[in-house]
């Protein structure tokens, strides 16, 4: 997994896109899930609670 930033001389620009794209990629929520162990019950719980508010989320989209 790499993001690739140019940097045109303004570095606080630079790393707002980069926290943009980490974040529209998912890589915070899967650092802050990594942190700590998760048992596989909560896990697949997690999965499938994410799973429905992406369907939600479409299905919003879709009208």
């Amino acid at each position: 997994m790499s993001i690739s930033i140019e940097v045109r001389g303004d570095i606080e620009k630079a790393i707002k896109l980069l926290k943009k794209r980490m974040q529209l990629e998912g890589i915070q929520r899967e650092l802050k899930h990594r942190r700590f162990y998760e048992k596989p019950s909560v896990k697949k719980k997690r999965k499938r609670l994410e799973a429905a508010r992406r369907r939600r989320k479409a299905k919003r989209r879709s009208f």
